[in-house]
Order: structure tokens, then sequence, then C-alpha cells
């Protein structure tokens, strides 16, 4: 009797522990969320006003979607020129591939480092992680989401971890005129990824 008593604290004890943790993400999401928000309004360039954010839509946070992977650098990769949906390219360059298990199966994904950020004091370490997933066009911006990483978020046992629950739509989902790279075929997962920003419900400007 005492020892099922101690198997059910420790189960209710665990589950006490994964619910915090659960509340403790949720709540670093909304921040998250809310500085996304907030970037919108100071920049110059932006395509959204504070009304407009009231439009922005994302899924529920889902810790399930916060995903270590093993990183492999590539470090003998040629620059090529990534397209933009506006006609227009950028000279990027493969720095790694991520590799995940979700659901019991294997997916890849390859981050790339722009050129001419390289260069910049505030950009140097700014790695770029464009993809597409089975919630395009229903869902989410047909045109795909993309992620920002740190070379520095790269662990010593070269693990990396990539949270979907913080991708983003690229401008284009809001107004034309922006030159938002296409992601490359590599970047096209099969499954979807339900977690992080999803159709912008405004009206998108022309």
């Amino acid at each position: 009797m005492k020892y099922a008593f101690i198997l059910l604290l420790a189960a209710f004890t665990q589950n006490l522990l994964a619910q915090n943790a659960d509340t403790a993400y949720a709540a670093e999401i909304a921040r998250h969320r809310q500085e996304y928000k907030e970037h919108f309004l100071s920049e110059t360039r932006s395509p959204l006003t504070e009304s407009d954010t009231a439009f922005l839509d994302f899924y529920s946070p889902d810790i399930a979607w916060r995903i270590r992977a093993k990183f492999e650098r590539t470090p003998d990769t040629q620059p090529f020129d990534m397209p933009a949906y506006s006609g227009r390219s950028a000279r990027y360059q493969q720095y790694g591939i991520l590799t995940f298990e979700k659901n019991g199966k294997k997916y890849s994904l390859r981050v790339y480092q722009n050129l001419r950020l390289m260069t910049s004091q505030k950009y140097f370490d700014y790695l770029f992680l464009p993809f597409k997933d089975l919630t395009n066009d229903d869902f989410t911006y047909g045109g795909g989401r993309y992620l920002d990483l740190k070379t520095g978020d790269i662990n010593s046992d070269q693990t990396m971890v990539i949270d979907f629950n913080k991708c983003y739509n690229p401008w284009c989902a809001y107004s034309d005129g922006f030159n938002c790279p296409i992601p490359p075929s590599e970047n096209h997962l099969d499954v979807a990824v339900e977690a992080g920003e999803q159709n912008f419900k405004g009206e998108k400007k022309h």
C-alpha cells in the first residue's frame, strides 16, 4: 500500500512539473510574440501599422514543436543566388544542416548565411532558416515561413534547438514591394508544422 502511494505521488509530481513547464513556456512564447509585434512599429519600412498587428494570428504554443536537432557544419559549400518572390535575388551560402525526428520520421533543414550580412557587426552571426511545409496555402502563408538563428545557438554537443513556435511570415505576406527569399526545395518539409505564425487575417497591401 505504501509503495502504491509513493508511485501515485511521483506520478502527480511529474504531472505537476510538466504543467508548470508548459505554463512557463507559453509565457515565453507570449513575450516573444509581443516583441515581434512591437518590432513592426519600430521599423521605418514596416508593412504593418499598430492597428494591423491585431490581425496577426498564431498557433497556440506547443512545446512539442521545440525540437533539438543535430547540427552538421558544411564549410565547403559554394555561394549561390537565393531568388526572391519579387524576381530579385541575394547571395547566400549554406552554413550547415539540421536533422531531427518528428513522430518517428527523420527530417533535415539547411541553414544559410547572407553574404552581405556577414560583413555587418550586428548580423555577422545571423543564420537564416526558410522553410515550407504542408500547412502552406491553407493555414499558413503560401510562400513559406522563416526562422532566425545565430551561430552561438549551436551547442557544444553539436545540436541546435529549432523552435517552430517562433517561425514567422515574410513581409510579402502583408504587402507587395518586398524581396522575400523563396525557401529552397531542400527545405520543403513533408509534414504539417502546426506551430508559429498563421495566415495574416488582415487585407494584404498593394
